[in-house]
C-alpha cells in the first residue's frame, strides 16, 4: 500500500478526490491501495534548551552559548493525536512507500522530514511535487513522482534554516535579555527581523535628524492664437531657487516679456508590461492598492490555493514560468476571462494568431522549485470573500497584462527663453495603452498623474507669457515605511531598488524569504518593536533601544543576514554544505555571546504598556495609559473615574497615536475602516462629547 503525507487536511481531501474514491476514518482517507493522511502544519518543532539539560532552564548568561551537537525534535502537544495516526502509518508493515505532498517548498520539506524522523520510518520516500491543486495538476504530479533521496539538499537547508534561527535567535535573545533587559523585559532578537528592524529604526533617525528646507520655483504660462502650455524656469538642470528675492527678480523680469522656442522635441517611448507575480510583489501590490498587511494577502492567497484551487502555489520566489506551461496558457486566459471585467481582454487574447511568449514570460532558468503566481484553469464562479476576490482580481489582471504590448507614448521636451531666462515643459501623448488598458485606474491603485498634452510648438516660434508667479515649497523627509516598501527593502537586502528585473537577480541575497517576511513582520509587531500607524510601521521606543543597543553588532546589518539566506538557496541546489554552513552559525553565535559578556551600560528601562503616558483624562485630569482593551483613566482604581477610549470602534482598531491625538485636541482626523452592522465600510472621525464619550464624528469628516 501507498502512504501519501500530505501538509493540510484540505490538501488531503483534494489529492484523495483526484485518485478515486475512497471512505473516511479517522484521520486518513483510505482508497484502493492507497490512503492519504496529513499533518496540521508543524506536528512536530525543535525543543527547547531545557531539553539538552536543566540547567537551561534558568536564563543564566554564562549558561551561554547553547551549541546542542543534534537538535532534538518534539512532537507539539496540540496536535499529538494526528501526529500518532501518521506514525502508526508509516509503521505499518502494509505500507510499503511514502509519497510526501506536503507543500512543494522549504517549510514543506522540513514538516515531512521531522514527520518521518519522529516515526522511526525507513521506508521508501518518494515526492509529489505541483504547484496547483487541480485535478490535472494532482494527477500529473502522480505521474511524475520524484525519488525522496533527490530532495537531500532541500530538506539540508530546511534543517539548516531552522536550527540557525534557533541557535541564533536563542542565545542572542537571552543573553541580550539576561544582560540588559531587566526584570520580566525580554530583548527578542533574531537573524531576519533585527536586521529588519534596523532598517526601520534607520529610517525613523532620518526623519528625525531631517532639517527641512524651503526653496522656491518660478511658473509661467506661454499663449499664442488661443493656445496655452505651462513651463518652470531651470538653469543647469535645477528648477529649485534658494531665496525668495532671486524667485521674485526672475519672475519680474519676464513678466510680460515674449519667450522663444529654443527646443521642441519629441520622443517615442515604450512601457513593457511588469512581469507576474512572486508572493513578494503580490504582498507589495496588495498593500499598495488595498492597504492590505503581508499577512493578510498571504492568507488569501493560500486560500485561493488550498480551498479555491484558482491560483497556482502562492509562497514562490520566481515571476517567470517554465517551457512545459505554454500549452495550457489559453485555459488559464479563459479562466481569468470569467471575471467580468477582464472579458473583454482574454478574448483579445484569444482571437489572436498565437500569443506572444517573451522571456519577460517564459524562462526556464529563472524558475527554480516554483513558477510565478498565476491563475490555473478553473474559472471563478463568484462568491469569493472580499479579500480573495482582491487578491484573485490582482493576479488574473496582472497574468493578462503580461501578453499585451508595451504602452508606447510620445513625450515631448520643450525649452522656452525669455529674456536669457529658461523654461521647461514636458507633454505626454499616449500612442497605444497596451498593457496599460487593464490598469485604467493606474497600476498601484491611484491614478497616475500625466503629463499634460502640449498644443504644437516648433523651435523659433514666439510665444507672450500670458503669466507668471512664484511658488514656495519645502523639502521633505524619507516617507515611514510602508509595508510594501518594507518588503521590497527586505527582497533587496535594504537597497532601494525599483527595477523589477534587477531586484530578481538579488533575490538570494534578501532577508528572508517570501513566504516567511510577512511573519517577520507580526512578530517585530507582536513584541512591541513596531507599531502600524495608517499604513506606516513606525519603530517603538523599545525598538529603537534595541537597536542603538545593538550599534554595529553584525546581527543588525541586513548584508550578513542576507548572505546566509543566499548560503541557504544554494544549499538547496546543492552547491553549499551544510556541516559548513552551520559551523559557521556556530562560530557567529559563540563570538557573539563573548561579545554580549563583555558590553558594559546600565539595563534597558521601557515604559510599560500600562504606565505609558498618552495625556490627561478630560474628566478627572489624571493620566491616560493603554490597557489590554482599552487607553483608559489611570486613576479608575482610586476614584472610580471610568473614563476609556476602547481600541475597536465600529471595526476599527485605534493605535495609541489616534487616541494621543483625540485627547490633545478632542477629536482626530478622518479615518478609513469602519464599518457597518452589515459590514460596509466607511469613514468617519472620533470626537470627545460634552460628557467626555468618544463619539463618531461625520459631519467634520464630510468637510
Amino acid at each position: 500500500m501507498r502512504l501519501i503525507v500530505a501538509e493540510k487536511p484540505s490538501v488531503g481531501r483534494d489529492i484523495a478526490s483526484a485518485l478515486g474514491r475512497h471512505r473516511r476514518e479517522k484521520g486518513v482517507l483510505v482508497g484502493e491501495g492507497w490512503t492519504v493522511t496529513w499533518a496540521l502544519g508543524h506536528l512536530a518543532e525543535l525543543a527547547p534548551p531545557d531539553a539538552y539539560g536543566e540547567e537551561y532552564k534558568k536564563w543564566r548568561l554564562e549558561r551561554l552559548p547553547i551549541l546542542p551537537g543534534r537538535f532534538k525534535v518534539r512532537v507539539n502537544h496540540k496536535t499529538r493525536e494526528q501526529f500518532n495516526v501518521v506514525k502508526s502509518l508509516m509503521m505499518d508493515p502494509s505500507v510499503k512507500e511514502v509519497v510526501n505532498a506536503c507543500d512543494a517548498g522549504r517549510e514543506g520539506e522540513l514538516i515531512f522530514a521531522y514527520l518521518y524522523g519522529l516515526s522511526g520510518c525507513r521506508k521508501r520516500v518518494l515526492r509529489l511535487w505541483i504547484s496547483s491543486l487541480t485535478r490535472e495538476a494532482i494527477r500529473d504530479g502522480f505521474d511524475a513522482l520524484r525519488e525522496g533521496t533527490a530532495m537531500k539538499p532541500l530538506e539540508d537547508a530546511a534543517r539548516s534554516r531552522g536550527e540557525a534561527d534557533w541557535i541564533v535567535g536563542m542565545n542572542a535573545t537571552r543573553a541580550y535579555s539576561v544582560r540588559f533587559g531587566g526584570r520580566g523585559n525580554v530583548l527578542s532578537v533574531g537573524r531576519v527581523q533585527t536586521p529588519t528592524l534596523k532598517l526601520l529604526v534607520d529610517r525613523e533617525r532620518e526623519i528625525q535628524d531631517f532639517v527641512p528646507e524651503k526653496f522656491w520655483t518660478v511658473h509661467a504660462r506661454f499663449s499664442r492664437d488661443g493656445n496655452t502650455y505651462d513651463g518652470v524656469w531651470f538653469q543647469n538642470k535645477q528648477n529649485r531657487l534658494s531665496g525668495r528675492e532671486a524667485a521674485d527678480r526672475i519672475a519680474e523680469k519676464v513678466r510680460g516679456g515674449t519667450g522663444t522656442v529654443r527646443k521642441a522635441q519629441k520622443k517615442t517611448a515604450t512601457e513593457k508590461p511588469p512581469l507576474l507575480y512572486d508572493l513578494t510583489e503580490l504582498q507589495r501590490n496588495a498593500n499598495a492598492r488595498y492597504g492590505f498587511t503581508a499577512e493578510r494577502t498571504l492568507r488569501a492567497a493560500q486560500a485561493l490555493y488550498d480551498e479555491r484551487k484558482l491560483i497556482t502555489y502562492p509562497r514562490t520566489s520566481s515571476r517567470y514560468l517554465s517551457k512545459d506551461m505554454v500549452g495550457g496558457l489559453e485555459k488559464r486566459i479563459e479562466a481569468a476571462g470569467a471575471l467580468l471585467d477582464l472579458a473583454p481582454f482574454a478574448e483579445k487574447l484569444l482571437s489572436g494568431q498565437k500569443l506572444p511568449i517573451s522571456k519577460r514570460i517564459v524562462d526556464d532558468s529563472k524558475v527554480t522549485d516554483h513558477h510565478a503566481i498565476v491563475p490555473t484553469n478553473k474559472e471563478s464562479s463568484g462568491g469569493l470573500p472580499p479579500d480573495e476576490t482582491k487578491v484573485y482580481d490582482l493576479v488574473a489582471r496582472r497574468f493578462l497584462a503580461v501578453f499585451f504590448p508595451a504602452a508606447r507614448f510620445e513625450n515631448t521636451t520643450v525649452v522656452t527663453e525669455v529674456k536669457e531666462e529658461t523654461f521647461l515643459s514636458r507633454g505626454r501623448v499616449v500612442l497605444e495603452a497596451g498593457w496599460r488598458a487593464l490598469y485604467p485606474d493606474g497600476v498601484g491603485g491611484r491614478k497616475e498623474k500625466e503629463p499634460p498634452v502640449l498644443p504644437p510648438i516648433e523651435v523659433g516660434q514666439d510665444w507672450a507669457v500670458a503669466k507668471v508667479g512664484v511658488k514656495e515649497g519645502e523639502t521633505k523627509p524619507p516617507p515611514r515605511y510602508s509595508e510594501s516598501a518594507l518588503l521590497g527593502a527586505m527582497e533587496t537586502a535594504g537597497k532601494l531598488v525599483e527595477d523589477e528585473e534587477l531586484r530578481q537577480q538579488m533575490k538570494d541575497s534578501g532577508l528572508g524569504t517570501p513566504a516567511t517576511r510577512a511573519a517577520t513582520i507580526e512578530r517585530l509587531i507582536r513584541v512591541g518593536y513596531v507599531e502600524r500607524e495608517k499604513k506606516a510601521l513606525v519603530p517603538t521606543e523599545k525598538g529603537r533601544s534595541l537597536i542603538g543597543l545593538l550599534g554595529e553588532s553584525p546581527l543588525s546589518s541586513p548584508e550578513l543576514t542576507a548572505r546566509w539566506e543566499e548560503r541557504l538557496a544554494r544549499m538547496e541546489k546543492g552547491a553549499e554544505r551544510r556541516p559548513d554552513f552551520m559551523a559557521d552559525i556556530n562560530g557567529f553565535t559563540t563570538k557573539l555571546v563573548e561579545e554580549v559578556r563583555s558590553m558594559e551600560g546600565e539595563r534597558l528601562m521601557f515604559p510599560s504598556r500600562s504606565s505609558e503616558t498618552l495625556g490627561a483624562c478630560p474628566k478627572c485630569g489624571a493620566s491616560v495609559v493603554e490597557t489590554k482593551k482599552a487607553y483608559g483613566c489611570s486613576a479608575w482604581k482610586k476614584t472610580g473615574c471610568d473614563f476609556a477610549i476602547w481600541k475597536q470602534v465600529s471595526g476599527k482598531r485605534l493605535s495609541a497615536g489616534q487616541a494621543k491625538q483625540l485627547l490633545a485636541k478632542g477629536r482626530t482626523g478622518q479615518m478609513k475602516g469602519f464599518k457597518s452592522k452589515a459590514g460596509k465600510p466607511y469613514a468617519a472621525a472620533l470626537k470627545l462629547d460634552s460628557e467626555h464619550k468618544v463619539r463618531l464624528d461625520f459631519e467634520n469628516s464630510r468637510r
